[in-house]
C-alpha cells in the first residue's frame, strides 16, 4: 500500500513509517511546508501529488493545556484541518483513518467507554477533536474509519514514559496522579493496528469497516501505575528508577480538565477488523528497553 500520512514528527506518524516500512508499504509522511491544516489547498495539493491507496490523518494540535488559551488555533488544526484532510481523501476516492482521542468523553463513567456512548469534551483539547470527528464523517462518512487511541507513548518524541525515565535521572520520588485511569497504550503497536484497518479499507468496501472505533493496549493503569510500571521496566535493565509518590488531581491543577475514567472498550474493533493490540504492560518494557540502549 501507499499509505499518505498527516505529520512528521508525532509518535504515531514516525511509528507509522518504522512498521509500515517493515511490512513493506510506502509510508509518505506529509508535514510543513507541504501541508499546513489551516490551509485546504495545500492539503488537496499535497495529497493529490502523493497519489495514495488510503490516507491516514494524524496529524494535530495535542497541546491539552494551552489548548484551553488558544481555542481558535486548536480547532482550526484538529476540526477544520481534519474536514480539509477528509475532503482531500474523498475527491481521490480513498479511505481515510482518522485518529482522535478518549478526551471525547467526560470521564464520568464507570467502565470502559464504547463507541455508542455520548461524548462531552471537558476542555477544549477535547472539543477540537470531537469537531473533527464530526467534520470527518460528515465529509467522507462513507468511507472513513476513526480510530480513538488514548494515553500514547513510544521512543520517539514527547510523552509519560520518557518524562517519568528524565524525571528519575534527577530526582529519587516522583509525584504522579493516582485518580486518573486509562489504557497506557504504545505507538508501535498503534501503528500495527493502523496497518491492518488500512489493508481491510482497501481491500473491501464493506460498510462495517468504516465508522467509529476504539483502539488502545489491552489492561488498564493509572498514571501512578503507569510510572511504577515505567520504573520497573528501567530499574530492571539497570536504567534509572525512582519512588512513586500517588497524589490526587486536586493535588496537581492543571488549565484543562482531565478525564478520571480514560478507559476505551476495544471489542468493536477486534471483532469488526481483528485488531487487538497486546498488554500494555508488554509493551511497556520494548519502549523502555529501547529507550535505555539509546536505540531511538
Amino acid at each position: 500500500m501507499r499509505i499518505a500520512v498527516t505529520g512528521k514528527l508525532g509518535q504515531v506518524v514516525t511509528a507509522l513509517i518504522e512498521r509500515g516500512s517493515a511490512a513493506g508499504h510506502d509510508v509518505v509522511a506529509l508535514g510543513r511546508p507541504e501541508i499546513d491544516l489551516a490551509d485546504p489547498a495545500s492539503v488537496a495539493r499535497a495529497l493529490e501529488s502523493t497519489a495514495p491507496d488510503v490516507v491516514v490523518s494524524a496529524a494535530a494540535y495535542t497541546a491539552v493545556d494551552k489548548a484551553e488559551s488558544e481555542a481558535d488555533l486548536a480547532h482550526a488544526v484538529n476540526g477544520a484541518g481534519a474536514c480539509a484532510v477528509a475532503r482531500s481523501a474523498k475527491a481521490l476516492g480513498v479511505p481515510v483513518i482518522h485518529l482522535s482521542t478518549d478526551y471525547v468523553f467526560d470521564g464520568k463513567l464507570d467502565r470502559p467507554y464504547r463507541e455508542s456512548d455520548p461524548t462531552g469534551p471537558t476542555g477544549v483539547y477535547g472539543a477540537s477533536k470531537l469537531a473533527g470527528e464530526q467534520a470527518v464523517l460528515k465529509e467522507h462518512g462513507g468511507n472513513a474509519a476513526i480510530l480513538r487511541v488514548a494515553w500514547v507513548y513510544s521512543p520517539f518524541g514527547t510523552n509519560f514514559v520518557k518524562t517519568m525515565l528524565r524525571l528519575a535521572g534527577d530526582r529519587d520520588e516522583v509525584s504522579v496522579v493516582a485518580d486518573q485511569v486509562g489504557n497506557p497504550t504504545s505507538a508501535l503497536d498503534i501503528a500495527d493496528g493502523i496497518l491492518l484497518v488500512a489493508a481491510n479499507l482497501v481491500a473491501s468496501d464493506d460498510p462495517a469497516l468504516r465508522g467509529m472505533f476504539h483502539m488502545t493496549a489491552r489492561g488498564e493503569a493509572s498514571w501512578a501505575d503507569f510510572a511504577e510500571a515505567i520504573f520497573a521496566a528501567s530499574a530492571s535493565i539497570g536504567g534509572p528508577f525512582a519512588t512513586v509518590r500517588r497524589i490526587t488531581t486536586a493535588d496537581y491543577p492543571t488549565p484543562a480538565t482531565r478525564p478520571a475514567n480514560s478507559r476505551l472498550d476495544g471489542t468493536r474493533i477486534a471483532a469488526v477488523h481483528g485488531v487487538s493490540l497486546p498488554d500494555w504492560q508488554g509493551a511497556l518494557t520494548t519502549v523502555v528497553t529501547r529507550l535505555n540502549e539509546g536505540s531511538a
